[in-house]
């Protein structure tokens, strides 16, 4: 029985169906199955894990760069997700891998992430997922060995799975091949933006803002993400769909109770 029999895939990202991360993705998973392409029509970064309930969506057959085919969604990352499994994979989809994202996606990154909360929509729908980010904004960022690396472990889950409600999360540092350092198993760091908003007037005198953030703050503990990628480290972060804080959970019960 030949790949495509046995084995499909389905990609997408938040960067838009014609983005050069989506296409160095696809191109390095070309070689273990089918890879069905199913990304927003344009792009939608930082939209989180926002669905549309609204108003109807559309999909759009379009060539890629490559001359492939896929399948241009007008919604959201994780919209892509839901129409993809049951309206265009041609049969169980076998893995979810969501990227390559232009941009890390490293610690409370993921609450805004469209890249991961699409690998979060796989996880709800019991595929084994992937999301995967180069940590840079730049134009002439290389895709090349994020998307080598990611079709190695690829192949691994394909044969060993992940756990359940779980996911992967890679970021690869913006760097020459040569001089990344490794590639670490971390937590979940912490990193957050300096927000500012800025205030405007329009020719008719109404107002309107622009939200900045440009500014990072860190938090480089040992063992995280943000601190392997600041090292030169790939990072590979198992993230759970569960956010119960457990530790907190007896306190919680005492302090609920002390209110009836």
């Amino acid at each position: 029985m030949s790949k495509s029999e046995t084995i499909n895939i389905l990609v997408t990202n938040d960067d838009g169906i014609h983005a050069d991360g989506l296409l160095a993705l696809k191109t390095a998973l070309d070689s273990i199955g089918k890879v069905w392409v199913v990304a927003p029509d344009r792009p939608r970064s930082a939209c989180g894990h926002s669905i549309t309930l609204h108003k109807p969506l559309r999909l759009t057959r379009v060539k890629l760069a490559d001359c492939s085919y896929g399948y241009a969604c007008s919604g959201t990352p994780s919209d892509s997700v839901s129409l993809g499994v049951p309206g265009v994979v041609q049969g169980k989809v076998d893995l979810l891998v969501s990227g390559i994202n232009r941009g890390p996606n490293l610690g409370w990154d993921l609450t805004y992430s469209g890249t991961v909360s699409a690998a979060m929509e796989g996880v709800i729908l019991g595929i084994p997922s992937i999301a995967v980010s180069v940590a840079s904004y730049g134009d002439d960022i290389s895709f090349d060995y994020a998307a080598e690396y990611t079709a190695i472990l690829a192949k691994k889950i394909l044969k060993d799975g992940l756990p359940t409600d779980t996911l992967l999360n890679i970021n690869v540092p913006a760097l020459p091949r040569d001089q990344i350092k490794g590639i670490e198993v971390t937590t979940q760091g912490r990193r957050r933006y300096s927000g500012t908003v800025d205030k405007r007037v329009d020719p008719n005198g109404r107002a309107y803002y622009w939200l900045g953030g440009d500014t990072v703050i860190d938090g480089l503990e040992e063992g995280t993400d943000v601190k392997a990628v600041a090292g030169g480290k790939v990072s590979v972060t198992p993230i759970h769909l569960d956010l119960t804080d457990y530790s907190y959970l007896e306190k919680l019960k005492q302090l609920v109770a002390s209110a009836d």
